[in-house]
């Protein structure tokens, strides 16, 4: 995969910087969203998507971010005073919970600290607790601490032992992290074109188990652009329920031309390689790590700064002195850490670069 750079290293966990090719993929000529070679072009994407989830679930494509995906999880599967349990370890395990509370569902939430990843016998403890929960809300990989939780245990847990539905984001996850979604038994998983699948933004992605087709039947949710059985109707004759991103789609089938040659194994590998590589360095500067290595994200790293040092001002100087584009610390860490985002393939010299650049901005913060 080859990468235009421009001017900035960009090393935010998303958007991420994609490879050329999927960039000019965009300028094919547009086709008609509701004529035949569109209908071979959908088809062939949900079928290389599921080698991407690991799922014989059904997948549909949306145009909109993640956020669209993860509000369809709720709508589609859940009714205004359903009893959930809303598992909160970071920013966006809260914004999920927050989701699910404005439209109306009874929202249980468990928190755990940011940066730690979430405590199964306290999560088995919460649903023994609270036995009339319908849902569990899970975030697979939390972009704002740089923690990956255990989802193939938490799985065992809301599955196996308690038979509720579970709704994972893995809008940082899916190609970055392992995800078994049918192995896992996820009921829905959610997640965006800009990270993981290396395509500019606008477009989510999203698989629905069985299990959450019957949860579809009972849900009483006001719906219409998110409506996942309008969307079933229309794949079945090779069609999107509304008019696509064909664009966008376009990026996306390359993307996934790209990832797939690789080898989804490959190249998970190749990301969880680079960010040991990233903690490493940032640990030679001697700075700290939000995150236990046990469940360090292979996607992003939350990085730590001095006591006495504004971590936005880090930020902004390094955009400013040396075009290196990092995240902000976001909700209560803000001001406190930045975060390195490390998805896809970064050439190891922009690693360096990073490292460097990171080094002599501390002595002049």
């Amino acid at each position: 995969m080859k990468y235009r750079r421009e001017h900035q290293n960009l090393r935010i966990p998303g958007p991420v910087p994609c490879p050329t090719e999927v960039i000019d993929a965009q300028t094919r000529p547009l086709i008609d969203h509701r004529g035949q070679d569109f209908g071979h072009m959908l088809k062939n994407l949900v079928e290389r998507l599921k080698r991407i989830f690991l799922t014989e679930n059904d997948v549909f494509i949306l145009t909109s971010s993640g956020t669209g995906a993860l509000e369809a999880s709720l709508v589609n599967t859940l009714s205004p005073g359903d009893k959930i349990l809303a598992v909160v370890t970071g920013f966006f395990g809260q914004r999920y919970s927050d989701m699910a509370k404005a439209l109306l569902i009874d929202v249980e939430e468990l928190h755990f600290e940011w940066g730690r990843d979430i405590d199964i016998g306290i999560l088995r403890e919460a649903l023994a607790t609270h036995p009339d929960i319908k849902a569990v809300l899970v975030t697979h990989n939390e972009t704002s601490t740089g923690v990956t939780n255990d989802l193939a245990s938490i799985s065992r847990v809301v599955k196996k032992e308690f038979g509720k539905l579970l709704l994972v984001d893995a809008v940082s996850s899916l190609g970055s992290v392992e995800l078994k979604t049918d192995d896992w038994e996820c009921d829905v998983v959610a997640a965006g074109s800009q990270k993981g699948l290396l395509t500019p933004p606008g477009l989510s992605v999203i698989s629905f188990s069985e299990s959450a087709w019957r949860a579809y039947e009972k849900s009483s949710m006001p719906k219409y652009y998110n409506d996942l059985g309008l969307f079933r109707t229309f794949m079945g004759i090779g069609q999107t329920a509304f008019t696509p991103a064909i664009s966008l789609l376009y990026a996306l089938d390359k993307s996934l031309e790209l990832i797939l040659r690789e080898g989804l194994d490959s190249f998970i590998d190749m990301q969880r390689e680079q960010a040991f590589m990233i903690r490493s360095k940032v640990r030679s500067l001697g700075l700290g790590l939000l995150a236990e290595d046990r469940c360090a994200s292979h996607s992003v790293t939350a990085v730590k700064v001095p006591e006495n040092v504004n971590a936005d001002d880090l930020v902004d100087l390094l955009l400013d002195e040396y075009s290196i584009v990092v995240g902000r610390g976001q909700g209560s860490l803000k001001g406190k850490l930045l975060r390195v985002g490390h998805i896809g393939k970064v050439p190891e010299q922009e690693i360096q670069d990073l490292v460097s650049a990171l080094s002599s901005a501390l002595t002049r913060i």
